[in-house]
């Protein structure tokens, strides 16, 4: 019984966060969806525990699957990387060709140039999907080591040419030539 609680806790927990997830990034209906599951789930686990509250293992295997539930629901979360993230960088080296090689591999980057306390820098915004976020840090760690570098979730993305890329399936696409304009 306790083991039955806790596993199913877990996975109600872990639909919950995703259903959350899922709603903020706007995906209504796949939310919609997964929240019909995660219902059933929690009131199998709540029925559970509530037909044997004189068990305290039961009740500490619902707080325990409940706290499981998040760390599993953050994981999945991690692994599906929904979304794209902005990344703003300032960099000491103004050299166009930092722009280049990061549109090289398949970034969209707006670039200007700025001035900063010691100097000229190079500053650009980028743009790409989650998924790819920390292999983005890695090359830009490559390029320059001790680039400022601004992370954040944009919440809503309307035109551009990297948009374009986006929707026809083409960005990061080995072999293409269209990502590299």
């Amino acid at each position: 019984m306790v083991s039955i609680i806790l596993i199913v806790n877990i996975v109600y927990v872990s639909l919950f966060t995703m259903r959350m997830i899922l709603t903020m990034k706007g995906r209504r209906y796949v939310a919609a969806f997964v929240s019909m599951f995660e219902v059933i789930m929690y009131v199998i686990g709540l029925g559970l525990v509530l037909d044997n509250l004189d068990e305290i293992q039961n009740i500490i295997a619902y707080a325990v699957g409940f706290a499981s539930g998040v760390i599993v629901g953050m994981k999945i979360e991690e692994k599906l990387a929904l979304g794209y993230i902005t990344v703003n960088v300032v960099s000491s080296n103004p050299d166009i060709e930092f722009t280049r090689r990061l549109r090289n591999e398949g970034y969209g980057v707006t670039s200007w140039f700025s001035y900063g306390m010691e100097g000229d820098r190079l500053s650009m915004q980028i743009l790409t999907p989650r998924k790819y976020e920390l292999r983005l840090y890695e090359t830009i760690k490559t390029l320059d080591p001790k680039a400022f570098i601004i992370s954040y979730e944009p919440k809503q993305i309307h035109g551009g040419f990297w948009v374009k890329q986006v929707r026809r399936g083409r960005l990061f696409r080995k072999g293409s030539n269209d990502n590299r304009r």
